[in-house]
């Protein structure tokens, strides 16, 4: 199991994947905004999407859970 976290505060700008998705090393999970600029969260694990904790337009802290793959 592999949980994803934000690095910094942003904005969740756009949400790519759902739950019950496969995903390789190196797939975008969701995009955040922060200062105008776009970041995506790129996953570092193969597998299944089993939670999703964010929402388009969610505000998150640093830390915040994004999803867990296992």
């Amino acid at each position: 199991m592999a949980e994803v976290r934000a690095e910094m505060v942003a904005n969740v700008w756009k949400v790519v994947v759902k739950e019950g998705d496969t995903v390789s090393d190196g797939d975008t999970l969701v995009i955040l905004e922060s200062m105008k600029m776009e970041i995506p969260v790129i996953t570092e694990d193969d597998g299944v999407v089993t939670q999703l904790k964010v929402n388009e337009g969610d505000v998150i802290q640093e830390g915040d859970l994004i999803a867990v793959i296992e």
